[in-house]
Formats: C-alpha cells, sequence, structure tokens
C-alpha cells in the first residue's frame, strides 16, 4: 500500500515516476546508462549486483524486480539466496566474489571500506571501471531501496516477471518513454 494518497493503493515504481516526471527522468536516464550501456561487467553481472543489494537492504520490491531481470539475463535461479547466504559458497564465477563482498561491506558498513577492499577487486583482475560500475550500481540501488520502501511501494511475483520482461527487452528508456 502506498503511502502517496494521490496514487492507487497498488501503485508500482512506474506510478510514481508518472507522478514526478522532473525527477524521475534523469534517474531513468542514469539507470539506462549505468545498468545497459559499456562496462566491463555483463547486463547480468550489473542486474545481479543489484539484486544482491536490494536483498541485502531487504527491499522485497527491488530484490524480486532485478531478481528476476538477472534470471532473464541468464543469472541461474537460486543464486540470489545463496549469495545472501554466504559469497563464499555461492555457485558464481569466482572473479565475481571480490566484487560481491565489495558490495555487500558498501551497504552494510559503508564508513568501513578500505583500499584493501578495493586492492581485492582490483587483484581478481577487474579494471578500475568494473570497480566504479558496481560502486554506482550499489549506490543507485540503496537509493532505490530507500524511495521505494519509503514510498510504501509493494509488488508480487507476476509483476516481477512483467517487469523484468520490460527490462530485459527495452531497457529503462523505455519506462523514461512511459512518462
Amino acid at each position: 500500500m502506498t503511502y502517496l494518497p494521490s496514487l492507487p493503493q497498488d501503485a508500482v515504481l512506474l506510478d510514481v515516476f508518472r507522478a514526478y516526471p522532473q525527477t524521475s527522468r534523469p534517474l531513468l536516464d542514469y539507470h539506462q546508462a549505468l545498468l545497459r550501456g559499456p562496462s566491463p561487467l555483463s547486463v547480468a553481472e550489473r542486474e545481479l549486483i543489484a539484486a544482491y543489494v536490494s536483498g541485502l537492504n531487504a527491499c522485497g520490491y527491488c530484490h524480486g524486480v532485478h531478481t528476476a531481470t538477472a534470471q532473464a539475463f541468464g543469472i541461474p535461479e537460486g543464486t540470489l539466496a545463496a549469495l545472501l547466504d554466504d559469497v563464499g559458497t555461492a555457485p558464481v564465477a569466482e572473479r565475481m566474489k571480490p566484487l560481491l563482498r565489495y558490495a555487500r561491506k558498501l551497504t552494510l558498513t559503508p564508513s568501513k571500506m578500505t583500499p584493501g577492499d578495493a586492492d581485492q577487486v582490483l587483484a581478481a583482475g577487474w579494471p578500475e571501471q568494473a570497480l566504479h560500475d558496481a560502486v554506482a550500481v550499489c549506490g543507485l540501488f540503496s537509493l532505490m531501496n530507500r524511495l521505494v520502501e519509503g514510498l510504501g511501494i509493494t509488488a508480487g511475483e507476476d509483476y516481477f516477471q512483467i517487469s523484468a520482461r520490460r527490462l530485459t527487452g527495452q531497457g529503462y528508456a523505455a519506462l523514461r518513454d512511459l512518462l
């Protein structure tokens, strides 16, 4: 149930974007550039990070949408649950684990980040842009999680699948075009 009386009780994030297009358009442009633009991280890996951060933040809406989207891009079902349990034993490439540990620490204890954390990512063979992009996805989804939770936006599995199909087929730019 949304906390904005002007929106329907079953409002989804697109309803919020439509109600506030001045701030939503640049936000969606940023989503498109970060999550679909050039990066050493694949689209699937960026969506995985988005879903992981959302899971760490206990944002059911964003975790659901981006888990479904990551799966649509080829991340196996159950991967996100395994990551939330233990990055070390999760079925992801070893090279991804330092990035995911970085995202976890940045999400849960941002003031405790150290140069050594970044060194581990770079030592795994990732270029600086991968570190930047992972941090940016982490930051964006920490913002989005708070936006969704703060406005009381919820949805169920059916909506997660619909949203994942839209994001997989058309990206975030198509959402901007719906405003």
